[in-house]
């Protein structure tokens, strides 16, 4: 009787540190038939690039998903579970299409109730090939989630920072106070939105 094949999904996620926006994970199983040239690290490739690479993963991966936690959850579950969470939620979407033997995660940390054999790898996006091509795809597309809040949230210069602690974005959170995109579990848009409270009490 064959044995079932079992596959290695590389998972990352992109999105911890902003002040807005969700929190983006990938799982990318990568087919050894169809290589990809180029992978590392998505922080290490030019945006251009990364766009260029993220359609020739979906289109030559064996499975891939991606996933979010959202603002919502982040602020009530904290970063790192909401991080987790959308982890999860990507490697079940690659659960239900092939079977996996294991998980490579970036980092150094694992999520509870993985479905197989997991190991988390420091700087893992920079040795294993499935690893960067999830950093590519959480990347791009949580890119992409922040010019869309960009346009629903005009003022704060999303589309430019992203959502991370820039000098303009923090001048922007004091002139304009926090939007619903924004993290309130994040200390500087907490303290953003309490100056606001305070100014509308006077």
């Amino acid at each position: 009787m064959n044995q079932p094949i079992l596959f290695t999904c590389g998972v990352d996620e992109a999105g911890r540190g902003p002040w807005a926006g969700p929190v983006t994970a990938a799982a990318v199983v990568l087919d050894p038939a169809r290589p990809i040239a180029g992978l590392t690290d998505s922080k290490a490739l030019s945006e251009a690039r990364r766009d260029a690479l993220a359609p020739q993963i979906r289109d030559r991966a064996l499975a891939w998903c991606v996933a979010h936690a959202s603002v919502a959850e982040i602020d009530a579950l904290n970063i790192r579970e909401a991080t987790f969470l959308a982890m999860s939620r990507a490697v079940e979407g690659v659960t239900s299409q092939c079977r996996l033997g294991e998980i490579l995660i970036d980092g150094n940390a694992l999520p509870k109730g993985l479905p197989c054999a997991a190991r988390a790898i420091i700087k893992g996006d920079l040795t294993e090939p499935a690893i960067s091509a999830a950093s590519i795809l959480a990347k791009t597309t949580r890119d992409a989630l922040m010019l869309d809040l960009d346009a629903h949230h005009p003022g704060y210069g999303f589309a430019r920072h992203k959502g991370y602690g820039t000098a303009a974005h923090a001048e922007a959170l004091t002139r304009l106070g926090p939007c619903p995109a924004h993290r309130t579990s994040f200390r500087p848009v907490r303290l953003a939105l309490l100056a606001g409270q305070d100014r509308v009490r006077r």
